[in-house]
This record gives structure tokens, sequence and C-alpha cells, in this order.
């Protein structure tokens, strides 16, 4: 028995580095692909929203000299050589994924309708959510909150490098306190940055819990699936 039927899982581009600088990590990227795989087997449908900033990021294009709205769109076009790589190493362990554009991309990716999702998701395909929302100024959390609402996941599942929420960043504060529970008005209130504020409305106004988790701790992803209390749960 596992207790989430359906998830999305928000990563970071910046998780796909590994320990390089910029770019993707083999390693890092199959060990990801492993792990999306049991959880599958499992029974779980998956949904994946990928951030692109391994390789560009729209506000930093502002020092550049680039300005925000193509800056947004290099970014956005991030997240499909992302979801490539992703769906790459999937079906190297012969999981069935569909890579999903919110603009059309074809031959790249198949362009984004709830329908194609939903018949995806009932087949056992992973589905990978690119190119964001389509539209500049919006992050991949808001999207990670969109794509999770409208395929009416159980939940939103952030994989990061840290194992939670914590009271202060854990990696420059030693007496930082993780939380194990909160609900949204909490964590607005602590002023936790746990996604931007327009996804965070969002999830809280469609009753859409988030867990943040350590992605990079093999066995998190299965164990959050099968019910057990891993990272920190923000719930109404």
């Amino acid at each position: 028995m596992i207790k989430y039927k359906r998830v999305l899982l928000k990563l970071s581009g910046e998780a796909l580095m590994g320990k390089a600088q910029n770019g993707i990590d083999e390693t890092r990227l199959n060990e990801y692909a492993s792990q999306i795989k049991k959880a599958v087997e499992l029974g779980a449908q998956a949904g994946i929203v990928i951030g692109g900033g391994n390789i560009f990021r729209g506000v930093t294009g502002l020092d550049s000299g680039i300005d925000r709205v193509r800056g947004d769109y290099m970014g956005m076009l991030a997240t499909v050589i992302n979801g490539l790589a992703i769906q790459s190493a999937l079906e190297r362990q012969k999981v069935r994924s569909r890579l999903i554009s919110a603009i059309n991309m074809e031959p790249v990716a198949e362009r984004y309708s709830k329908r194609r999702v939903m018949n995806a998701l009932a087949k056992g395909e992973v589905v990978i959510f690119t190119f964001g929302t389509g539209n500049p100024y919006f992050t991949t959390d808001t999207t990670a909150a969109l794509r999770g609402i409208e395929m009416e996941a159980d939940i939103i599942l952030k994989g990061t490098r840290v194992d939670g929420v914590y009271t202060a960043d854990p990696e420059k504060d030693r007496t930082a306190v993780k939380f194990t529970e909160l609900t949204f008005d909490e964590a607005y209130e602590k002023g936790l940055k746990i996604m931007d504020l327009t996804a965070f409305t969002m999830c809280s106004e469609n009753n859409m819990p988030i867990i943040v988790f350590d992605m990079n701790q093999e066995g998190n992803l299965v164990k959050i699936i099968q019910g057990e209390k891993v990272g920190t749960l923000i719930k109404t």
C-alpha cells in the first residue's frame, strides 16, 4: 500500500549539477531516475517539474544586459534541456515517460493539455512538465503548484539538498531548528521561504499539501510515497 497515489515532484535545476559548477551531472541524474523508477514500481503516478538554474536563470540575465522577458524565456528553454535529460535517464531504466511543454515545441515535446496529461498518468507514464507556465515572470515553483493542482495530485514533493524546513538556513546557522510539520498560516507568519509567494498561495488556497525533503538521500522519495515521515510537511 502507498499513501500518495499521485504526486508532483519539483526539482531545482541546480540539483542536477551534483558536485559540478553547472550543467548536468550524469551520476546525480541517474540517481534521481532510479528513485523515480522505484516510486512508479510501487504504483505511484508521477509528474515532474524541473527548473533550469543549472543552465540559465532569467533574473541573472539582467546583470548581463538581457531584458527580463527574454531572460525568462531563456530560463524556460533551459528547463526543456533538463526535461530531455530526465526523460532520457528514465527511458534508459525502462520507465515510460512523456515530455510536455507549455508552448508548441514539436517534435521536441508535446503541447500541454490536461487531457493528455491525465491519459499519460493513467497509462503509468511519468509526465515531465517543461517550459514553465509558458509566461515570463513566473517561477518553476509556480509551475509546480499549477501543474500539481491541475493533475489533481495528492501532494507536491519539493526535492532539495536540505532535509526539510528550518528556522534559518542550516548550512549557515548551526542553531537552526527543523520543523516536522507546519500549517500554511504558520509558515507565512514565520516568513519561511518554502516557495515563492504566488506558488505558496496557490497551494494554500487549493488545499495542496507540500513536503520539503532531501532528494539527494537515496530512498527518501519511496519512503514518502509509502507514508513514512520524511522532511517537513506543510498543510492547511
